[in-house]
């Protein structure tokens, strides 16, 4: 058992916002495992980053059941990190879990059912180590599955004791509003909403935002700095070994075109006038609108995670410097 103590002052810095009309509240910079803590990457460097998030006040992991590689590992890692480090701050944790992508064979393994949504929660939580944890998620929508059927499976494991919140990732504006007075109907609300959402990516200012106001639902924003093209990265195009450069991957060569890299220049010009990295801009820019309960960032070391934290030292946007982004943006 490693000897780790958290840092005394770890709540001093951290702003923390209230989740829809709940009693939760997030940090505004939330830590997601999506990469760089699945059995291919170094233990002790995931280990790090989780304890220097923790001593920075950041008390939300976010997890799935798919996260790796392999799938599954991720949450594998986290558990171990749980039981070594984390075993006297459980109940200073927000950790989350999500089920809805293809995580084993077969036709219970994947999408919206009952059957898949309990097993796969099951099988999380042996993986980690917990007898529940605080936010599942539905991880996308499922087009065959009634919707009615997806969100009573959540309502169930709530009441199981598995998880004490549930939320959905990824669905459209019209189904999160149905998704919602269903599990008001069946007195377990959704409590959070996980979209992509970035400066190059805003789908959810088309009417999402407004109907989780509407709601009581918080939002937390996954892939802000779009996958590393809102950072400093490819100002200067594709270096090797990184995202894009790779075959495999999310972030394909083809989607950093020249207008992306041209736009990210000029919006780094404006981050410097704000003495900010322009990922810490990005995060920044999501934080200014109080629909947004926290920013979900994934790091590969420390120092990017610091680099991250120092977004929220700047939050206050001018209106021409908002101006100067939507002329960037548009």
């Amino acid at each position: 058992m490693e000897n780790y103590t958290a840092a005394t002052n770890r709540y001093e810095s951290m702003p923390y916002r209230r989740c829809g009309k709940s009693g939760i509240l997030l940090p505004s910079l939330s830590l997601g495992l999506w990469h760089n803590f699945g059995h291919v990457d170094n233990f002790n460097t995931s280990k790090q980053i989780v304890h220097t998030a923790f001593d920075k006040g950041i008390t939300h992991f976010d997890l799935a059941n798919n996260y790796g590689p392999p799938p599954g590992s991720a949450e594998e890692n986290f558990g171990k990190i749980l039981k070594q480090s984390f075993a006297s701050y459980r109940d200073e944790l927000i950790i989350s879990t999500k089920a809805g992508w293809g995580m084993w064979p077969g036709p219970y393994g994947d999408l919206g059912s009952k059957k898949y949504l309990v097993a796969s929660l099951d099988q999380s939580l042996q993986r980690m180590g917990l007898d529940y944890v605080d936010i599942f998620y539905h991880h996308r929508p499922d087009p065959y599955t009634p919707l009615e059927e997806t969100m009573s499976a959540l309502d169930l494991i709530v009441r199981q004791g598995k998880a004490l919140y549930v939320g959905i990732s990824s669905y459209n504006t019209e189904d999160t509003l149905r998704a919602s007075k269903v599990l008001k109907e069946l007195g377990t609300p959704c409590l959070i909403h996980q979209p992509r959402y970035s400066m190059l990516d805003r789908w959810v200012e088309n009417g999402l935002l407004d109907v989780i106001e509407d709601e009581g639902i918080g939002s937390i924003a996954f892939s802000p700095l779009e996958q590393g093209i809102l950072t400093n990265k490819y100002l200067k195009g594709i270096p090797e070994n990184s995202r894009a450069a790779k075959s495999t991957g999310f972030l394909q060569k083809e989607q950093v075109t020249k207008e992306v890299i041209q736009k990210a220049q000029q919006l780094n010009g404006i981050a410097q006038k704000r003495g900010q990295s322009l990922a810490q801009m990005a995060i920044s820019w999501l934080l200014k609108d109080h629909r947004i309960t926290s920013v979900l960032v994934g790091v590969s070391s420390e120092k990017q995670l610091l680099d991250n934290l120092g977004a929220l030292t700047n939050l206050e946007f001018s209106v021409s410097e908002l101006q100067e982004i939507e002329t960037i943006l548009k």
